[in-house]
């Protein structure tokens, strides 16, 4: 048996005390006992004298009366400490009406890493938090940020372009108007500088066994671009492609169409609608499920958007006056169900039916109705014949079990009388006319985005959005949920059930967004998996009003908050509380007047709010307030951007330094267009296990890179030079 040395030494501290007292207090009654006389009186004296001699003893005596008069007293100072201690008045001088007070340096240290200032999120001019694992795990907290601040409080400048310019994560930006992106675009092109397996910086080589300088003379580093991608809801000539039905994966396709279409019908709906249209909404859904589970099940790849959706619901005719009528669709869902069930005709078959009907439309005019005449297949060959494969095919086991999935849905929705089911249809076109733009239709055409790749290379998605017209914000809406359930799902099918590079998403303008189901249990659980969100908001009120009850959730699932400033009364108020209350002295003087005067002075103690809400909305504007989990608030500084290194990078330092939207997209487009899925692309990558240069070749179109675990794309040992203004192709 191990014997936890810890609580023992506790245990003989605490006794240590009664044991001295039951030592003493055996001596006493050893020097009592041998005291010559009969009686009290009569023994003092000698008592007295004979204290010397006991104390003088070092061991104590075993004389069972001495013992027990050794006991009595310990027991009689542990009653009396007991009573003391019950009765003992609690003061806490100075903090009776508060303790509240601001944070120091001391108190911030440990969560920062101050070896390596880069690895770093920045809050305030001298706050910090560190991206790694801090000293102990008692400092650990979670990267999901709570940014408050008013119209023209500096979100952007002070909170998001300098995270942007650490570059130590993959991100994901909202982008109110494309500022940012023009801004900081050229910085994220040339990357951050390259390190090897052991941390140190890859300088570029001149091919004379030496390094390049720069025009200080100090070596140049090899950088390491980030993949840029933009996603314009405001200038889709400015934006790359976009189609949301590409993630929709094959292993839970049931799923994930149902989270679509529910994120679609929450982000397209009024949000002062009634709930009398609560049957409308749910018919809705009925059916594009149905439409959705069908282009999976028959539809080629290129034709699964919304494109083919929209032509299906365009086909969808309904004729109150004729219950027994069959539409294209319903005439599709029919024969899907026959190749299903393994009655679809045989080629043998549709052949013979096309060649009735060619006869029929020859000699329109023959009388012959004999029964070998007529064709045997119940809707038009033609229909039959484009479908001619599933003839030769049996459906795969993917396609079962979608194309039953789809057909429940379906027949759900045609238990629907005629005049409702256009009702049905009506609303679904209302719902989607934002698709009656070509434009739209096109950007939705096919994927560029490749959001499943934003944790395993350092990407910065863009997304563009305007703060004036929610139009399309719902396609952000989709995006971002797609995003978060792509990336959980993709860490947890990997080692250690992380994402290779932590993913930062800086979401400004978040109440433009549009509502992310189930975003209160998203932001609960991303923290592990290495991802990130810093909601940037104009007022605490935004977030009620989106997520309603939910919204305390996704606030306390934020660590870390940030305000910048502002007047809004519910925010200025709950800040206010959140800070608590500071303990005060108060100087009151009095004079009475009379027919003899009389001073008076009076000190006492008040409780006041560390800052109030008047002191709130006029703080000075390049303050700001920072309060973490555990921690004492911080009164601060706002960062000061221009004294960051990567500052000469950006736009605001130089104007030369502009990024370009319309060429960059247009470029890309252009070099992918002439790439073919058959050509092989080669690139010079470093093993991060042995620090050597390799050469990888992998398809154009891989879906999954074979250079992912690459650490740069440079031949160290080629005079080329590399280029840092230009962005990875």
């Amino acid at each position: 048996m191990q014997i936890n040395t810890r609580k023992l030494k506790k245990v003989i501290l605490k006794a240590l005390p009664y044991a001295i007292f039951a030592y003493a207090g055996n001596l006493i009654g050893y020097a009592y006992r041998t005291a010559e006389g009969n009686g009290f009186q009569e023994k003092i004296l000698p008592f007295m004298s004979n204290l010397g001699v006991a104390f003088a003893k070092v061991f104590p005596s075993l004389h069972p009366l001495d013992i027990l008069f050794g006991l009595v007293l310990a027991g009689v100072m542990r009653l009396v400490l007991y009573v003391k201690s019950k009765n003992k008045k609690k003061f806490r001088q100075g903090e009776e009406y508060g303790s509240a007070v601001w944070g120091t340096e001391k108190d911030i240290e440990p969560y920062m890493d101050l070896s390596n200032p880069e690895n770093n999120v920045i809050l305030t001019k001298t706050e910090s938090l560190t991206m790694g694992k801090p000293s102990a795990p008692k400092f650990a907290r979670n990267k999901n940020i709570l940014v408050i601040g008013g119209s023209g409080s500096g979100k952007t400048r002070f909170f998001v372009k300098p995270n942007l310019m650490q570059m130590h994560s993959s991100y994901v930006v909202t982008d109110p108007k494309g500022t940012v992106l023009v801004e900081c675009g050229h910085l994220l092109a040339r990357g951050r500088p390259l390190r090897n397996s052991e941390g140190k910086i890859v300088y570029q080589r001149d091919g004379k066994n030496g390094y390049k300088k720069d025009k200080n003379g100090k070596p140049m580093p090899v950088y390491e671009p980030y993949t840029i991608k933009v996603f314009n809801t405001i200038d889709f000539a400015k934006s790359m492609h976009y189609n949301p039905f590409a993630y929709i994966s094959e292993r839970n396709r049931e799923k994930d169409i149902l989270k679509f279409v529910e994120v679609l019908i929450k982000n397209t709906s009024s949000s002062q609608q009634p709930s009398g249209d609560d049957f409308w909404v749910k018919a809705e859904k009925l059916l594009y499920t149905a439409y959705i589970a069908m282009i999976f099940t028959i539809y080629p790849e290129d034709e699964r958007n919304f494109e083919t959706l929209i032509e299906m619901i365009n086909s969808s005719e309904c004729r109150e006056d004729d219950e027994e009528f069959k539409n294209a669709i319903d005439i599709q869902f029919d024969m899907l169900e026959s190749w299903l069930n393994g009655t679809f005709p045989s080629e043998e078959e549709i052949d013979e039916a096309l060649k009735i009907e060619k006869d029929k439309s020859e000699n329109p005019n023959s009388s012959d109705d004999t029964e070998e005449s007529e064709s045997k297949l119940p809707y038009d060959a033609q229909a039959y014949d484009e479908y001619r494969c599933w003839s030769r095919n049996s459906p795969v086991s993917e396609q079962q079990r979608l194309g039953a999935f789809a057909l429940k849905q379906y027949k759900a929705y045609k238990l629907a009388a005629g005049k409702t089911a256009k009702s049905i249809l009506i609303s679904c076109s209302t719902r989607l006319a934002p698709f009656a733009i070509d434009e739209v239709l096109e950007i939705t055409s096919y994927d560029e985005l490749h959001l499943d790749m934003l944790g395993d290379e350092l990407s910065a998605l863009f997304v563009i959005i305007s703060d004036t017209d929610a139009t399309f914000n719902f396609l952000v809406a989709i995006m971002y949920s797609q995003l978060f359930n792509l990336l959980c799902t993709k860490a947890d099918n990997s080692d250690g059930g992380r994402l290779q590079y932590h993913v930062r998403c800086l979401l400004d303008e978040f109440a433009n967004i549009g509502e992310i189901p189930q975003f209160e249990k998203l932001i609960a659980t991303i923290r592990s998996r290495e991802i990130s969100a810093s909601i940037i908001l104009q007022a605490k009120s935004q977030l009620k009003a989106i997520y309603k009850d939910n919204a305390d959730t996704i606030e306390g699932n934020c660590d870390t908050m940030l305000f910048l400033g502002g007047k809004e009364k519910s925010t200025l108020k709950e800040i206010s509380e959140s800070l608590g209350k500071e303990t005060i002295d108060s100087f009151n003087t009095s004079t009475n007047r009379g027919q003899s005067e009389s001073y008076g002075m009076n000190y006492q103690k008040l409780g006041k709010e560390l800052k109030s809400q008047d002191e709130l909305a006029v703080m000075d504007g390049g303050k700001c307030i920072l309060q973490l989990r555990g921690v004492r608030p911080f009164f601060s500084d706002k960062y000061d951007i221009t004294r960051h290194k990567n500052y000469s990078e950006l736009l605001d330092a130089d104007p030369k330094k502009k990024f370009d939207i319309q060429s960059f997209v247009s470029d890309r487009s252009g070099m992918v267009s002439n790439i073919s899925p058959k050509d092989q692309i080669s690139q010079w990558v470093i093993d991060k296990s042995s620090s050597a240069l390799k050469e990888v070749t992998y398809p154009a179109d891989a879906t999954e890179r074979e250079n992912a675990e690459a650490e740069a794309v440079y031949d160290a040992d080629s005079e080329t030079d590399i280029d840092g203004d230009t962005a990875n192709s």
